[in-house]
């Protein structure tokens, strides 16, 4: 994809189970064959799953609650996910690696920094902190301390490959001479630190002193770019 464009990627790839999620309860209309009764019943499973975890965490969440609240038997929920990690495990690839995707693709984008970065705002934005998927990382942030194997794969299917793409890039704009010296290259972590404060801070003050989200990563990019935004 050398000519990158965010709006028609996110609607390929999002139009897929990550939106059948969040929308698996309100479903109506002809009835559905088997596939489709099956696709719809794991998405109301992984729909009620983001919410119990989102509620009580990862340790009180029961698998009685998830069955409960998407209206099926307990024991349903085995014939589609083994536990409940594998469960969380899913959750995170259906509602996460969409996103993941579209940040695959950035590295094959002849574009200036400056205007990938905004353009990854965007999705942020629109995509993670105006969705649900963001409580999927606040749980991670909360929850990966206790439960180590979550993390690690956390850490296997978002973070790692995330950093790979975002060092590609970066390293291309240092030999542009977009950046003054490789600290962002060999520290991606700081182009997207502000997500990640954005949302801990959403869960915890927000209630006090909301935060404009999209304006406060503006403003990061202008310490790390300059002030003057790319046309």
């Amino acid at each position: 994809m050398t000519d990158w464009s965010v709006n028609e990627f996110m609607a390929n790839m999002l139009a897929k189970r990550g939106r059948g999620i969040a929308a698996a309860a309100k479903r109506s209309g002809a009835r559905p064959n088997r596939a489709g009764r099956r696709n719809e019943r794991r998405d109301a499973i992984l729909a009620a799953a983001l919410a119990q975890f989102s509620a009580r965490g990862f340790s009180a969440t029961r698998l009685d609650d998830v069955a409960r609240r998407a209206g099926i038997a307990k024991g349903t929920i085995y014939l589609y996910f083994r536990d409940k990690e594998s469960l969380f495990q899913e959750l995170v690839r259906a509602m996460i690696s969409p996103i993941v995707g579209v940040v695959e693709t950035v590295p094959s984008a002849d574009l200036p920094m400056r205007v990938v970065a905004e353009r990854l705002i965007d999705v942020f934005i629109r995509e993670i902190y105006g969705t649900r998927r963001k409580d999927v990382i606040r749980l991670i942030i909360t929850e990966g301390p206790r439960f180590p194997k979550l993390a690690e794969f956390y850490y296997r299917e978002v973070i790692s490959r995330v950093l790979v793409a975002l060092r590609a890039v970066l390293r291309r704009a240092v030999e542009r001479g977009e950046l003054a010296d490789d600290a962002l290259a060999r520290y991606p972590q700081l182009l997207i630190s502000p997500g990640v404060f954005a949302i801990i801070w959403s869960g915890l003050f927000d209630r006090f002193a909301p935060l404009d989200v999209r304006q406060l990563m503006r403003a990061h990019l202008d310490l790390l770019f300059g002030a003057v935004s790319a046309k």
